[in-house]
């Protein structure tokens, strides 16, 4: 008897937390893992939200970089940690999208293994080329390509990276060739664009901007629903008639499967609240991000159609990173 009522009255006390959590008594930290290295756009993203998110839970926000494998060992450790809804990943199109479609021994399952929070922010893509390639616009870069077949590359970050997948997506919509060189980190990729070694590159848009201003780079197009305020003169892929290249990056919470309602929910709420904070929405548009705080049902199709579509391109353009 004694032992069914201290369950009862434990199970009594993990309902209370989930509830009210930090304001009951709780300051069990939560931690946030980042399956990339410190500096990077999902490292600073995640930085950016856990302070005020912190101040909202009443409870310590611990952001963690568990790097490596293409995002892939610090997923692994969220997957495998307890559903207590002290423990969150920041997933991203690559490790929820890209992963999946390139890695045949992905160690987890980006659906079964976790359960949606909320999508944090969208990342849009750009089109940039080196400044001594002989285009100015969208349109005559296309008819240059296609006038000289793989005499152009374009850099990515690596193997089986969004980058690259951006890549094989734009040929396969606009019917043209080039040839893929991949580097390791989005940062030697771009140093060697900016120095004409490889002259294309496709790329968030925060790292490109200084470059684009000072005119080393040339912008064609953005992946976004409209031009952006940082580059007015750059058209969106829609407004060129290629719709299916409006496909942003994204950054978001998921937690292991198995997690609670009550938990999830109550830290999808207070990322919401903080992404609404004009402070924060400053600090991330500076760096080309878009706040976002979708439902967990929302983020969950986001990141069931990006798998989908990150497949059918892995597939037709035999991309393996194994």
């Amino acid at each position: 008897m004694m032992r069914r009522g201290a369950a009862i009255w434990a199970g009594l006390a993990t309902a209370l937390w989930l509830v009210c959590g930090p304001a009951c008594g709780q300051s069990k930290p939560l931690h946030l893992v980042v399956p990339f290295p410190p500096g990077g756009a999902t490292d600073i993203t995640a930085r950016v939200v856990a302070e005020p998110m912190s101040r909202i839970l009443g409870q310590p926000v611990i952001v963690e970089n568990r790097a490596g494998a293409g995002g892939s060992i610090g997923m692994l450790e969220v997957a495998r940690a307890a559903p207590d809804g002290n423990t969150l990943g920041v997933a991203t199109l690559s490790t929820h999208g890209v992963n999946p479609a390139v890695y045949k021994n992905l160690p987890y399952d980006p659906i079964k293994n976790f359960a949606p929070v909320t999508e944090l922010v969208r990342a849009p893509g750009i089109l940039v080329v080196n400044a001594a390639v002989p285009v100015k616009n969208f349109a005559e870069f296309v008819a240059y390509l296609k006038a000289n077949p793989d005499k152009l590359s374009y850099a990515s970050p690596g193997n089986g990276t969004i980058g690259h997948m951006w890549g094989e997506m734009f040929k396969n919509a606009t019917g043209t060739t080039m040839t893929h060189v991949p580097y390791k980190g989005a940062g030697p990729a771009l140093n060697d664009v900016l120095g004409g070694q490889v002259p294309v590159y496709f790329d968030q848009v925060a790292p490109s901007i200084p470059h684009i201003q000072s005119g080393k780079l040339r912008a064609l197009a953005v992946s976004w629903d409209k031009r952006l305020a940082a580059l007015p003169d750059v058209p969106t892929y829609a407004e060129l008639g290629f719709v299916q290249l409006n496909d942003p990056s994204w950054f978001g919470l998921v937690a292991p499967a198995g997690t609670p309602a009550a938990a999830i929910n109550r830290v999808r709420d207070a990322a919401a609240t903080a992404l609404k904070d004009p402070a924060v929405v400053e600090r991330l548009a500076a760096l080309g991000l878009y706040a976002s705080g979708t439902t967990p049902e929302a983020f969950r199709q986001e990141i069931a159609h990006e798998i989908e579509k990150m497949r059918m391109i892995g597939e037709k353009a035999g991309i393996k990173a194994d």
